[in-house]
């Protein structure tokens, strides 16, 4: 059964949309404070779409997303009380106590790290909030994180080009299928080393 080509020759054809530009600014903010997708499912197509603009949107998608994680930051700042029964009953309360604990642990480094890696930037932008981590640094490290992921994601994509673009349709079945599997089964591991 063949899912993962069609998703990915349809978001290809998104990211060639006349208001690319503005879904991605969307996305990047939405996706700092409470939106579940990470930005690079729509920054790397944008970018094998049209490999000279790959700047311009990695830097769309670094301002849009600090501007996010200072919602986020208010969020926890301003309205922690009023989102913490949600936080408490969704998949993020682990997350946001570990986010904590680091915060405690290690100060605004964290921000950097989580702004940087694959780790749900948004928890750690409302765990600052709420631990009233200084804000110029809060800014500046979620700016240097932010800015060395999409510049590296978009850079790569750029440096690929069209044998970048022949692979990743090429096995974007198997590459598709394998995450499924792997989210799966860490899912499961989750499930029983927790319980």
């Amino acid at each position: 059964m063949k899912l993962f080509r069609p998703l990915y020759d349809l978001v290809l054809k998104w990211s060639g949309h006349p208001h690319a530009e503005r879904y991605l600014g969307a996305m990047s903010f939405a996706e700092s404070s409470f939106f579940p997708i990470p930005v690079d499912v729509m920054l790397a197509p944008m970018v094998l779409a049209d490999r000279s603009k790959w700047f311009r949107y990695a830097l769309i998608a670094t301002v849009l997303s600090v501007l996010g994680g200072l919602a986020g930051y208010a969020i926890g700042w301003g309205m922690f009380e009023a989102i913490e029964p949600w936080l408490r009953e969704s998949h993020y309360w682990d997350a946001y106590l570990t986010a904590r604990q680091w915060f405690d642990d290690y100060g605004v480094l964290v921000v950097f790290v989580a702004g940087f890696s694959p780790i749900p930037y948004k928890v750690f932008t409302i765990a600052a909030g709420v631990a009233a981590i200084n804000f110029p640094v809060f800014v500046v490290a979620s700016l240097i994180g932010r800015a060395g992921r999409f510049f590296l994601v978009a850079g790569l994509v750029k440096l690929g080009g069209e044998k970048l673009e022949t692979s990743l349709r090429r096995y974007v079945e198997a590459i598709g299928w394998s995450v499924t599997a792997i989210v799966i089964i860490g899912v499961i591991v989750w499930l029983l080393v927790r319980g």
